[in-house]
């Protein structure tokens, strides 16, 4: 097979969760462009759906936008549900969907910690038990995991989303573990500081910006586009021998 058929994805079905914007959406995109039927999702269904008609037109793939909330195992099982009735099956589970709250943790209170855990790490974890369970019967599968440099670094005011980045690593380990017997792989794509509506403080205090850029080798903050290709590989036949592993995209960040 000629090396760039490997990447190629035409008659896969990809969900995205929080694929309406940001890395997700560049995430959608990619995927879409390399052949693959899409749902995005969002809280907000007409965010979603907006999504899928720009992607649909820019790509002529299928593209399904669908309200899901994943810290809502109810709100899971109904939107696949949909992916697999309106788009024929599901291949790749593409575990996007976050949030984050920046306070010191003397600051962090209840609230914050459980909405993050809730739909960062447990969020990702349902959606992945129930496209798993769809995977295994086919014998094929791609989960991602959108972890972060925070799965193996800290910062200051990030304990509840290092919190979970880190334990979406571990999970993503162990559930590699599980499925590797059928045929399903599952991997983590590990951005730095890229620009998107979360690092929206970042980008607007000069000052605190110029510090990020002091960690980033390569100097700059990220666009999402540069997360495409990664995505593209994770998800397609150029990826069959990987499994458990992080792919990180940071600009260099993490090699001191």
């Amino acid at each position: 097979m000629p090396v760039l058929d490997l990447f190629k994805l035409d008659g896969r079905v990809a969900l995205v969760t929080g694929g309406n914007r940001g890395i997700g959406r560049a995430i959608a995109q990619a995927l879409a462009e390399a052949g693959a039927s899409i749902a995005v999702t969002s809280r907000d269904g007409a965010r979603a759906d907006k999504a899928a008609t720009e992607i649909a037109e820019s790509t002529g793939q299928k593209c399904l936008g669908l309200t899901l909330d994943v810290r809502d195992g109810r709100s899971v099982e109904a939107a696949i549900g949909r992916v697999m009735s309106r788009l024929g099956g599901l291949d790749i589970l593409v575990n996007n969907a976050g949030i984050n709250i920046r306070e010191s943790i003397t600051d962090l209170d209840d609230e914050s910690w459980h909405d993050i855990i809730e739909t960062n790490l447990a969020g990702a974890m349902r959606c992945s038990r129930i496209a798993a369970r769809h995977m295994k019967e086919k014998g094929w599968g791609r989960i991602i995991n959108i972890g972060s440099i925070l799965s193996f670094i800290g910062i200051p005011q990030r304990a509840a989303y290092a919190s979970s980045k880190a334990g979406l690593m571990g999970m993503t380990r162990a559930m590699a573990l599980d499925l590797a017997p059928y045929g399903v792989t599952v991997n983590a794509l590990c951005p730095g500081v890229f620009k998107t509506e979360i690092n929206r403080p970042i980008l607007n205090d000069p000052d605190y910006l110029k510090e990020f850029l002091k960690q980033i080798p390569l100097g700059a903050m990220g666009d999402p586009a540069q997360l495409m290709g990664a995505v593209v590989f994770l998800a397609s036949e150029a990826s069959s021998y990987v499994t458990g592993a992080a792919l990180l995209v940071d600009g260099g960040w993490t090699v001191k």
